[in-house]
């Protein structure tokens, strides 16, 4: 039986903490479609703080292996 993805940093598919690279993994999305989209996001919402949201993520979300 599979074991339910949880949500964790990745450490292969990372470009600064590895935060959206699990995100996509724990969906099973394209990763570059998910950085692409969370900057596109944070770029047109005035009312969503995208630098913050990645750094409070960054410091819950526990790296894979962990």
């Amino acid at each position: 039986m599979n074991a339910p993805r949880t949500l964790s940093r990745s450490r292969d598919d990372r470009i600064l903490a590895g935060v959206m690279g699990g995100i996509a993994r724990r969906f099973d999305w394209n990763a570059t479609l998910v950085r692409v989209l969370y900057v596109v996001l944070s770029i047109v919402s005035a009312a969503f703080p995208g630098i913050l949201v990645y750094l409070i993520l960054w410091l819950l979300t526990p790296e894979e292996g962990n």
